[in-house]
């Protein structure tokens, strides 16, 4: 007994199953980065594997997320969780684009300090040459002047004409002292003379050395800008993808409220389902408590417990068993409350085999809304307590209401009918007509 799928459905489901991917896609992203080099295999391995975990958990938490919806409504749902998820990914993108640009601002505003110091020392060492060049033609010219007069027969102030041509002593110290003023200014000329040509030519040797430094500061500033403008434009890319996710997120949440009507109707639905289940699984077991009374075999009254311990078998064809979503409250992504899951999402793929997680008789096997191909199994009394499970989503079954079934019989195969995101079995187990944590029971 198979219910079809449409093909609009599977046109939604692998809509969902691509939004679902991209939203892995931005999960590895937002996922901490491998271990160090330094760390050995061993821990390698390890990190990586718990990475994984983490990245199916999440895989898991969505489809879960996504239970009880429509295929549209999935759809939109999806989409709008790819965005939220993108963005803090593109907004880091953007942080960490704007503090580059920052860094390279600092960078080009210091290399551009730097050479407008190193061009005012150009400035400077070109005016002190300048200034020495001018003292030094100067003396030049004195010195020339002085040398045209002693050639031009001056008065003599040599050592002979001053012994020679002196009448008295007192001529001969006055002219002397003459002389010696005359040979030291001399003396100092050609000093100044000197001392002006040697710091003329450090002031060459560093004027040069500066202007090499402005030439390779200039290269360096023009390098730093063409970085800075790159990162500016980075910057400006990465902003404008943060801006076009939120507008994103801003339509597809307006969208999302303006189905909230349609979500709740949804829910409305399926929450008249599972009351209709829930007064079913009481009636039977109303049902066979009266006719055990009627036959002197009363079970004894019902404790709320069946027990500890393992009373199910692994009803899938994945050994061990594997838990992908929990038991227990789920936030409603259109709705926005929260809303019981209540039983345990267990991994299966599309068409493999489920299995009777214990002996019992089949209630029914049929189309639930919202539970898809759901297989309910009575599996009696347990100290006292109606007990029952469900078997919901599945693609087809091979069994039908009243037939005994037992443990680890064929019951049908795995499926994704119904308001479900994913190809899985979700497991429900029934204590007097409540749900309650299939886990314990299943050994896990």
């Amino acid at each position: 007994m198979t219910t079809p799928r449409t093909p609009q459905r599977s046109r939604s489901a692998r809509l969902v199953a691509g939004c679902l991917a991209g939203v892995l896609t931005v999960l590895v992203g937002l996922t901490a980065a491998g271990p160090a080099a330094g760390d050995d295999l061993d821990d390698q391995k390890s990190a990586l594997q718990q990475q994984q975990a983490a990245k199916e958990q999440q895989r898991a938490d969505a489809d879960a997320a996504l239970e009880g919806l429509s295929a549209q409504l999935q759809a939109v749902a999806a989409e709008l969780l790819a965005v939220q998820q993108q963005l803090p990914v593109a907004q880091a993108a953007l942080t960490e684009a704007e503090t580059a640009l920052a860094g390279f601002e600092r960078e080009a505003a210091l290399i551009a300090a730097r050479l407008q110091d190193a061009q005012d020392q150009e400035t400077t060492i070109s005016a002190t040459i300048e200034s020495d060049s001018a003292r030094y033609a100067q003396i030049k010219g004195q010195i020339g002047q002085m040398a045209r007069e002693a050639y031009q027969g001056g008065p003599g102030l040599s050592g002979l004409d001053i012994v020679v041509g002196a009448q008295t002593v007192e001529e001969f110290t006055q002219q002397y002292g003459l002389a010696a003023s005359a040979q030291r200014a001399q003396e100092q000329v050609l000093d100044e003379l000197a001392a002006i040509e040697s710091a003329n030519r450090n002031s060459q040797a560093r004027l040069g050395a500066v202007r090499d430094r402005i030439t390779d500061l200039k290269a360096e500033a023009d390098a730093k800008v063409a970085e800075a403008e790159e990162a500016r434009q980075e910057a400006a890319a990465r902003k404008a993808e943060v801006e076009d996710l939120i507008a994103q997120q801003t339509a597809k949440q307006a969208q999302i409220a303006s189905q909230k009507a349609a979500a709740q109707a949804e829910v409305d639905q399926i929450d008249a389902e599972t009351a209709s289940i829930r007064s079913q699984i009481e009636q039977v077991a109303a049902q066979q408590r009266a006719r055990a009374a009627a036959a002197g075999q009363a079970p004894p009254a019902p404790s709320g417990s069946v027990g500890t311990g393992t009373l199910f078998g692994n009803p899938t064809s994945i050994n061990p068993i594997y838990v992908t979503s929990e038991y227990g409250m789920r936030l409603h992504p259109i709705l926005g409350y929260y809303r019981l899951h209540a039983g345990i999402d267990l991994r299966t793929y599309c068409g493999t085999p489920i299995y009777a997680a214990k002996e019992g008789t089949v209630q029914w096997a049929k189309w639930r809304n919202g539970f898809g191909n759901q297989v309910m199994v009575d599996h009696g009394f347990v100290n006292g307590n109606s007990l029952m499970t469900s078997y919901n989503h599945m693609t087809s079954f091979v069994v039908g209401a009243g037939q005994s079934v037992s443990r680890g019989q064929l019951l049908g195969y795995s499926g994704n009918t119904g308001t479900s995101a994913a190809c899985h079995l979700h497991f429900e187990t029934y204590v007097n007509g409540a749900t309650v944590n299939p886990r314990p029971l299943l050994g896990l």
